[in-house]
């Protein structure tokens, strides 16, 4: 290697690092976790208070911890267990999707969950 390529290492490492630190440093947090059953809203909870919640979905059950202001899949009956794979979740616009059970744990800003305003787009 010569000595422009070790510039060129260097300056790409350096660029790549800077990325990950504002990605990290700029997420927000969020204030409750949404959760939804086959689209539909069924609970909201906040991340400020520890529970642990029981769910059950389409044709099984999952469990949803929240503890120290991030939210987790801690086990499920599902088949291949990719929700509780995911680990956890605390930014906002963060999710944890289980397919098998239609189940949709998602981190929002606020007590409510965001407007729904049905069709994504119209087309004639």
């Amino acid at each position: 290697m010569k000595k422009k390529d070790l510039f060129l290492v260097a300056g790409l490492l350096l660029v790549g690092g800077i990325i990950l630190i504002l990605a990290f440093i700029g997420g927000q947090g969020g204030k409750s976790v949404l959760v939804r059953i086959n689209g539909e809203k069924k609970a909201v909870y906040p991340l400020n208070e520890n529970r642990r919640v029981e769910l059950h979905g389409d044709g099984g059950k999952n469990i949803l911890v929240i503890e120290d202001g991030s939210a987790r899949i801690e086990d499920a009956d599902c088949p291949d267990k990719l929700c509780v794979r995911q680990g956890s979740i605390n930014l906002r616009g963060q999710s944890v999707i289980c397919l098998p059970h239609k189940l949709v744990i998602e981190i929002t800003d606020g007590e409510a969950a965001p407007a729904d305003s049905g069709a994504d787009v119209i087309v004639r």
